[in-house]
């Protein structure tokens, strides 16, 4: 299609897979609303779920665990269990991205700004 145009060839299949890149971009920042995990503390007494952006979606805490004087330990139960879903919600994501990313020849290990 482009034969005798050397480099000009080359620089328009390069942006025809940029533009694929973005669409496929778009379709995974989507996907990563819909994605959840959830993550527990006190042995499953207090669960968080997040979406794989990191955005908080649910508390469930067990009704046992709330004593007067254990306030302090119901708290850090809560912070325990969003900290574990927003930790899983990070690796979920990067390994989404890790997916996506398989096939540009990037070098091992190197994060996109996402």
């Amino acid at each position: 299609m482009l034969k005798g145009l050397g480099q000009l060839g080359d620089m328009t299949k390069m942006m025809k897979a940029a533009q694929e890149m973005q669409g496929k971009m778009a379709a995974l920042q989507e996907e990563l609303e819909t994605i959840t995990v959830t993550g527990e503390s006190g042995a499953g007494l207090v669960r968080a779920t997040a979406t794989a952006k990191g955005v908080l979606t649910g508390l469930e805490i067990d009704p046992s665990i709330f004593q007067p004087t254990e306030k302090e330990v119901v708290e850090d139960l809560i912070l325990a269990a969003i900290k574990d879903a927003q930790s899983k919600a990070a690796e979920r994501h990067q390994a989404e991205m890790a997916k996506l990313t398989e096939g540009l020849g990037l070098p091992p290990g190197m994060k996109l700004p996402f």
